[in-house]
């Protein structure tokens, strides 16, 4: 149940990568609602998936937070 979480995550975050407020939106959620092993498997994702989008760079903030108080 919890990969089926973080997949929907992704979709989710996909799918909102057109505006910077909703995309910070969902990704407070996520942050919120994710194990601690898929916030840094996400991480890794949103690195991946912001590296042609700079404007979603200034997100990166709220889970590079997050991850480290893990």
């Amino acid at each position: 149940m919890a990969r089926a979480m973080f997949e929907y995550t992704k979709t989710v975050l996909e799918k909102v990568s057109f505006n910077l407020e909703l995309f910070k939106k969902e990704l407070e959620k996520a942050v919120n609602r994710l194990l601690p092993y898929e916030i840094k498997e996400l991480y890794h994702w949103l690195q991946d998936f912001t590296s042609n989008k700079p404007e979603l760079h200034k997100c990166m903030a709220l889970i590079e937070n997050k991850k480290r108080s893990l």
